[in-house]
């Protein structure tokens, strides 16, 4: 049986939602493999001058752990 970890990362993008998870994703890649699933907790946009100026997201990244 899969033993499933969870890791909570945080990211932030000055383009979109979309690719702050993606750069989340991309980010946790690097070192993690068989990510299966992204959750995303929070959704946050800073402004600046009444504009939106970036997005951050709060994401638990699931992984399945290699069997020994």
């Amino acid at each position: 049986m899969p033993i499933v970890k969870v890791i909570e990362v945080i990211s932030s993008s000055t383009t979109s939602i979309e690719d702050a998870i993606q750069s989340a994703v991309a980010e946790c890649a690097k070192t993690i493999r068989n990510i299966d699933s992204v959750y995303v907790k929070d959704i946050k946009a800073h402004v600046t001058d009444n504009k939106v100026s970036s997005f951050g997201v709060i994401c638990n990244v699931s992984f399945r752990v290699d069997e020994a």
